[in-house]
């Protein structure tokens, strides 16, 4: 078990025992409210600038992480570029987000092979708004959005082998119910 699992398995813990809400069991600040509205987003990225509200009407998978071009980091774009398909077919989109600039991005996504957006969050913004942020890095944080902008479901701490396909069944969770 690594120091992080071990930390954010005691902050979950004692928000259980002291019966905190449930967004104060993130380690990289307050996670927004699940079944209310995404927090807003505008964040310039590969292949260009890109919004909440350009992904309207359909399913968004917006995840955080560290860095381009680090291994687990790698892993789960690899991961999302794998099952892009599946997640198009789905009415959905995969976009990351992390700290580090759009032309380390276009550089990771030409050498990875990813065709779906990474925004770039420097000052942390955003995935502050997100629950995601311990400076200097976003944290691997994933949320699900609804067609109408609604935060659906999260994973926090996210092991990043097998993160999409984990995300992809409980988008098709989430579609049965709709």
């Amino acid at each position: 078990m690594s120091r992080r699992q071990l930390l954010e398995g005691i902050t979950a813990g004692l928000a259980v025992c002291c019966g905190w809400p449930r967004q104060a069991g993130a380690l990289g600040g307050t996670l927004p409210p699940l079944d209310q509205a995404a927090p807003d987003f505008a964040l310039d990225g590969v292949p260009g600038p890109r919004s909440l509200a350009d992904f309207r009407g359909q399913w968004l998978v917006l995840y955080f992480y560290p860095r381009d071009f680090t291994e687990g980091c790698t892993i789960e774009a690899r991961g999302f570029q794998r099952d892009l398909e599946q997640f198009h077919r789905l009415g959905s989109e995969v976009v990351g987000i992390s700290a580090d600039s759009a032309d380390s991005h276009a550089e990771f996504c030409g050498s990875e092979a990813l065709v779906y957006p990474l925004l770039s969050d420097p000052g942390g913004a955003v995935s502050r708004r997100y629950g995601s942020w311990i400076a200097p890095f976003s944290q691997r944080h994933t949320f699900l959005i609804d067609p109408d902008g609604t935060l659906r479901a999260q994973w926090l701490g996210v092991r990043p082998l097998g993160h999409s396909q984990e995300v992809l069944a409980t988008l098709k969770e989430w579609q049965l119910k709709s």
